[in-house]
């Protein structure tokens, strides 16, 4: 199965900031457990990370034409404002599963609404990094297609 993971801004800061909230694990920490996932279980897997809301339309624009068959996405703080990133989403025919590494409801308020959510199929929040693999193993699942 061809995947793609998605993150958005200050995700590539994973280690550095907020470690109380976010783990020490860095970002290269979580690519290589998704690719030795991936690897393992014979997946195709591209790991792509921007701070821009234009990165991020462009990489799920490209995956519509690419044969992408399902997409985990962080969106960072764009999941809670960013309609562009939204109507991107919605306009891909795959399973995406939006993931949280934190419990965004257990912290203010503003964290509490996601407007990607609602074009997801599903979301996984307050599992750490172990959330992207969950949601690895359920898009490459029978049922998730």
């Amino acid at each position: 199965m061809k995947l793609l993971v998605m993150n958005g801004p200050n995700l590539n800061f994973l280690g550095i900031r907020e470690k109380g909230i976010y783990g020490t694990q860095d970002y290269a920490d979580l690519v290589s457990m998704l690719e030795e996932k991936a690897a393992a279980e014979g997946h195709e897997l591209e790991v792509f990370q921007s701070n821009y809301e234009g990165g991020l339309i462009d990489k799920l624009q490209e995956a519509y034409h690419s044969g992408v068959e399902g997409i985990v996405i962080n969106p960072g703080a764009f999941t809670h404002y960013s309609i562009a990133l939204r109507d991107a989403l919605a306009s891909i025919e795959v399973p995406i599963i939006e993931v949280h590494i934190s419990n965004v409801h257990k912290r203010e308020e503003f964290r509490h609404v996601s407007v990607t959510a609602p074009v997801c199929t599903g979301q996984v929040v307050g599992l750490g990094l172990r959330g992207y693999a969950l949601a690895m193993d359920y898009l490459t699942q029978s049922d998730a297609k």
